[in-house]
């Protein structure tokens, strides 16, 4: 398929935002039953301010993919069968409950309801909005994978591989933001974030190596010899279907070579993983401010190509046609 970086940096955007809501939630969870360090209202509402600004950011994002923009709310119109419509319904709930968080920490409002948990765990609003925010953001999670993983005839994506991946991967990035955003702030929250990102970078390493590994033995229901209905064993095919290019040469296929997806490849698996890993690390051992945020920005670059690469590795059946130029 063809990568369009609108889309790209929609998915990338997102899971950050999402991550860095279910971090601040973790983190306040934590510090109400006195396992970590408590925060003020002040450290809750600059996060929450920049996870909505990276929700905004990426569904500011997805209108770069669309043909008409003044006809986006119609995309909600199929929520009985459609993931994407599902995802435009779910994503405005994200944003709600993201900003009334972070206002509620603002005005102070966090004086407890009642108390939960054999007296334990205090609960206010925030922490009830909290709560419905990890349901919110994991329902997003699904929608955005399912918007992929449903497409049964590319064969690469229809797996729960990629709504593990979305998942695991935008936790990740969430949870390093939050150490980079610690660090920033110099508070003493950068290992407990950075612990909690190290385990979903792993997470990860773990889901997106064996879809790599399912996808490269992976066998095609469709051939040449399906397309065409001829089972010789030698089809070479001499022409690309048009005799120029096409929406369907434009649309369904990358251009780019074999080595530049091996580079790709290689790249991501790098800058998502051993390197944040190995940043945080020694960020531990240094107590670095900048570490922690290297960290971060260099596992975004990454998730940029993993997602490039994500999309340039399936293979639409339509390709066995006219993807080869004479």
């Amino acid at each position: 398929m063809h990568p369009a970086f609108s889309v790209i940096f929609l998915t990338t955007l997102l899971g950050a935002g999402q991550g860095l809501f279910l971090a601040l939630f973790t983190g306040q969870l934590y510090a109400s039953i006195k396992l970590i360090e408590p925060q003020g209202a002040e450290f809750y509402t600059v996060g929450s301010a920049l996870a909505l600004l990276l929700l905004i950011a990426g569904l500011g994002a997805s209108f770069f993919h669309l043909g008409r923009p003044e006809r986006a709310w119609r995309a909600a119109s199929k929520w009985r069968t459609s993931w994407l419509s599902r995802e435009v319904i779910v994503l405005p709930m994200m944003m709600a409950v993201v900003f009334f968080y972070g206002l509620l920490h603002f005005l102070g409002l966090t004086q407890p309801w009642f108390v939960a948990g054999d007296g334990t765990l205090p609960i206010d609003a925030t922490m009830l909005l909290g709560f419905l925010g990890v349901l919110v953001a994991f329902a997003l999670f699904v929608c955005t994978g399912m918007i992929y993983a449903s497409v049964k005839f590319l064969e690469e994506w229809h797996s729960p591989y990629t709504i593990a991946n979305f998942t695991f991967l935008g936790l990740a990035s969430g949870f390093m933001l939050a150490a980079a955003y610690s660090a920033y702030l110099g508070n003493h929250l950068v290992g407990f974030y950075g612990t909690w990102a190290v385990a979903f970078t792993l997470l990860a390493l773990g889901t997106r190596t064996a879809s790599l590994l399912r996808n490269a033995t992976l066998k095609h229901k469709s051939t040449l010899q399906t397309a065409i209905g001829i089972r010789h064993n030698k089809i070479v095919q001499k022409s690309q279907g048009f005799t120029a290019g096409s929406f369907n040469t434009r649309e369904f296929f990358h251009h780019q070579s074999p080595e530049l997806l091996r580079m790709v490849r290689i790249a991501f698996l790098v800058l998502v993983f051993p390197i944040p890993l190995l940043l945080i690390a020694v960020s531990y051992v240094l107590e670095s401010p900048t570490l922690p945020i290297a960290a971060f920005l260099i596992q975004y670059l990454g998730l940029v190509a993993e997602r490039w690469y994500f999309f340039a590795e399936a293979q639409h059946p339509q390709n066995l046609y006219y993807q080869s130029i004479a």
